[in-house]
Parts: structure tokens; sequence; C-alpha cells
């Protein structure tokens, strides 16, 4: 192990909690995609293989949630240019281990593309801890957050 990676802080509080709210808007905006998307094809009954329901699932998960984000950052008076691609650069680590936590979660427990009441946030955990640490560690080494 190298002496930076020893002398690296995991147990800063203010950073842990910031790192927290950030990560919890990637999954709000992913969430909003990734579930939007399975749930119209379990209301529609639309015959499309699972595998790709998932895949359409992560597609639209990553898509709302840059455009969650850019909106976000337009907020906070960005250029659209520059909060577009900050959305995009950021956060693309995050947002597809994000995606892929939770859609692996409900393949291994419901077989893939199903939602129903206990599943949702056992994926929304899922999703919600895969990225955390590393948006800890991003924000923690280089001051860098998308929110």
């Amino acid at each position: 192990m190298s002496a930076e990676a020893i002398k690296f802080n995991w147990s800063c509080k203010h950073t842990w909690k910031r790192s927290a709210k950030n990560t919890g808007w990637c999954l709000l905006g992913c969430a909003i995609g990734d579930l939007g998307t399975i749930l119209f094809f379990q209301i529609t009954k639309i015959p499309f293989p699972v595998l790709g329901i998932m895949t359409l699932a992560i597609i639209n998960g990553l898509i709302t949630s840059i455009i969650l984000e850019t909106i976000i950052l337009l907020r906070q008076n960005l250029d659209f240019s520059k909060a577009f691609k900050t959305a995009l650069g950021m956060s693309f680590i995050s947002m597809l281990s994000m995606e892929i936590a939770m859609n692996v979660t409900d393949v291994i427990l419901t077989g893939g593309a199903i939602l129903n009441w206990w599943v949702v946030p056992i994926m929304l955990i899922a999703g919600f801890l895969t990225p955390w640490p590393y948006n800890y560690w991003r924000l923690k080494k280089y001051n860098i957050a998308c929110h």
C-alpha cells in the first residue's frame, strides 16, 4: 500500500454527509429513468427480453441523472455547456456503478424487470451504497462534487 493511501482520511463526518447528499441526488436522477423504464414495460406488458429492458433502464437512468444534475448546476448559475459537461464528466462512474448495482439487485431478487413493494427499497439501498465511497473519495481527494 502506498504512503498516500495510508494517509487518506476516511473518517471525515462532514465529507461523508456532503457525499451522501450528492449520492442521493444522483440516485434520484438514476431512479427516475431506471424504475420508470421497468415500470413502463411491467404495466404495458410489451414483450421484450429482460436483458433488453434492463439495458434500457440503465441507459434511461443515466440520461435522467445527467438531466437532473444539469438542472441543479444551472440553478447554481453555471452556463448550460459547463453544467452539462460537469454533470456528464464528474458523475459518470458514480451513475454507472449505481445503475449496475440497482439492476443486478433486481435480477438477483426477482429475475429482472420486476418492481414490487419490497424490491424497490433494496434496489435503492444498493444503488446508494455502491458509489457512495467513491463519491466520498473523489470529494475528499479532489474537492470535486456535482452539486
